[in-house]
C-alpha cells in the first residue's frame, strides 16, 4: 500500500469527502494503476454522489501535485500509479493492458552505456517490461 493519504495531509492539501474517496480508492494497496474511469465507478460504489469530473478534476490536481504519476503505453487510456515517490518500474501485459510496479535490483543507468548517452545528462530511467499476464496467458 502506498502512503499516499498521509502525503497528501503532510501537504497541507484540503481534503474533502470526495477527494479522499479518490485518493482511498487510488491507495487501495495493489498498485494495479486504474484508469480515470475504473477510479470513477470504485469512488461510486463508496460514494455514490461523486461525480467524473470531480474525480478527473482531482486525479488532475494530485498529478500536478507529483502525488500521482500518470502512465502511459500503447495509446491506452491514461492510468493512475499513487507509487510516486519510490523508483520503480512497470510490467506491462500486452493483451489486457495491465500494469503492475516492480522493484528490481541494480541500476538500469549502468546499463546505458556513456557513449550512448548522446550528451544527455540523465535525471531517471523508465523502464517498462512488457508480456502477458497471468490472465491472458494460454494454459
Amino acid at each position: 500500500m502506498s502512503d499516499l493519504l498521509e502525503r497528501l495531509r503532510e501537504r497541507g492539501w484540503r481534503m474533502t469527502v470526495q477527494r479522499r474517496v479518490v485518493a482511498e480508492v487510488l491507495d487501495d494497496g495493489d498498485h494495479i494503476h486504474l484508469t480515470a474511469d475504473e477510479v470513477h465507478a470504485r469512488a461510486v460504489a463508496r460514494l455514490p454522489e461523486i461525480s467524473r469530473a470531480t474525480v478527473y478534476n482531482t486525479l488532475g490536481e494530485m498529478v500536478t501535485l507529483g502525488e500521482v504519476i500518470e502512465v502511459s503505453t500503447d495509446r491506452r487510456a491514461k492510468r493512475y500509479d499513487p507509487n510516486a515517490h519510490r523508483p520503480h518500474h512497470h510490467l506491462v501485459c500486452a493483451r489486457c493492458g495491465a500494469i503492475r510496479d516492480v522493484h528490481p535490483s541494480g541500476d538500469p543507468l549502468a546499463d546505458l552505456p556513456t557513449g550512448e548517452r548522446f550528451g544527455f545528462t540523465i535525471s531517471g530511467v523508465e523502464v517498462t517490461y512488457r508480456g502477458l499476464c497471468p490472465n491472458c496467458s494460454p494454459a
